[in-house]
């Protein structure tokens, strides 16, 4: 099977791993795991009041962690060679050159704004099954995952949805991304066999049962190298505010698109007379319909009903939303063909990156062979996939 990752790293040598390198006893390590995460249905609504409807996935980033006698703190991979050293006590900077450390860094300066301090340092071991690049969110992972540990070896206490907040500043103050709350939410507050109906802007919540029975999703990565995401998304972002606008002048009562219903819409979309604008908005207002629909299936059980929501999202993130481009349609309408497929959409950015396919467990072989043989024939080189199940959020492993 093709995959995003060679090979998976058993987390239950970690703790062994972590006594060859810093010595002393496997007993005296803990570890804990993060997961990465797919957004099901609700893309390019957020900005605009809708919902996201994200899931946990069974993969998994993992922290070895113990306290130190000395105030030094030591980073290592158990797959890539090179050591990150620092000390507690110091300000914490973002430098290049310091790679993956500074999102651990990251997560400590936000700590210590907070008014937390530390006694003394620690050590760390990291592996991950999570597919960098993979479009799953493989650095909130890492963000959240640490932070839960840091939290939990020092007795901080500190509560799931505040450790997707730190993983959010972290991101803002240090990394200088301005980057939503979905990817540390989901990650922190993730439950096995649920997804999350989630408001970005009040995180409001409801959790939504995801009962796949004999049916995974797939995660197909283009392996695109996406360069139009940023300044595309800057732009729907302009139009959008432009179509609001517009409608508020007419006289409707709303902050965001999505504050209206499909039906509310369709009595009012006379306003905006540009035909961009008009299918920009209609996006938002029918994925935001699309999203509250999901939630309603999954509670019915109903699978076939989830698929057709999934290839119309698509649909409308190609037609009205453009953002889709040659690579996701290829992969969304090549799975859309296949036996044992009830639906695929491209997920995330867009212009590249992923899309999932809600595909039966007996025909995953059939349905990765057959779409990256159509792929790799139009776009001229090879697409990622693994097959996943809903999993928990951060946790002691």
């Amino acid at each position: 099977m093709n995959s995003l990752t060679a090979q998976t790293y058993d987390p239950r040598e970690l703790p062994k791993d972590f006594v060859k390198i810093y010595g002393g006893t496997e007993d005296s390590v803990s570890v804990f795991s993060s997961p990465a995460r797919i957004n099901i249905i609700g893309e390019h609504i957020d900005y605009n009041g809708g919902m996201v409807f994200p899931a946990a996935i069974n993969r998994y980033l993992y922290v070895a962690i113990r306290k130190r006698s000395d105030t030094k703190i030591i980073y290592n991979d158990a797959r890539f060679p090179g050591t990150y050293e620092f000390d507690v006590n110091e300000t914490f900077v973002y430098k290049k050159e310091n790679d993956y450390a500074n999102y651990l860094n990251g997560i400590l300066s936000q700590l210590k704004e907070k008014g937390f301090s530390f006694p003394c340092g620690f050590e760390i071991l990291m592996a991950s099954n999570v597919p960098a690049g993979g479009g799953i969110s493989s650095s909130s992972a890492l963000e959240c995952g640490f932070a839960y540990a840091v939290s939990e070896t020092f007795g901080f206490g500190i509560d799931r949805i505040e450790i997707a907040k730190l993983g959010q500043m972290s991101e803002h103050n240090f990394m200088n991304v301005n980057c939503g709350i979905m990817d540390q939410f989901i990650i922190a507050m993730g439950k096995k066999n649920t997804a999350v109906m989630l408001n970005c802007d009040t995180l409001e919540y409801q959790y939504a049962p995801l009962e796949l029975g004999d049916y995974r999703f797939v995660v197909m990565n283009t392996n695109k190298q996406r360069k139009l995401a940023d300044s595309k998304y800057n732009e729907r972002r302009g139009q959008c505010e432009e179509a609001l606008k517009i409608l508020q002048d007419s006289g409707l009562k709303i902050t965001a698109l999505c504050q209206l219903t499909p039906d509310e819409w369709e009595k009012s979309k006379d306003a905006i007379k540009d035909e961009i604008l008009l299918k920009r908005a209609r996006h938002c207002i029918y994925e935001n319909q699309r999203v509250k629909d999901a939630v309603k299936v999954l509670e019915e059980k109903n699978l076939s009903a989830l698929g057709k929501l999934l290839n119309a999202s698509h649909k409308s993130l190609k037609e009205d939303y453009e953002v889709t481009g040659i690579e996701l349609d290829t992969l969304a309408e090549e799975a859309q063909k296949q036996n044992g497929c009830l639906g695929a959409r491209m997920t995330g950015a867009g212009f590249g990156g992923c899309a999932i396919a809600l595909v039966h467990k007996d025909s995953i072989d059939t349905f990765i062979e057959n779409v990256q043989k159509a792929y790799t024939e139009k776009i001229g080189y090879a697409a990622g996939f693994f097959a996943c199940e809903s999993g928990d959020g951060v946790g002691r492993f």
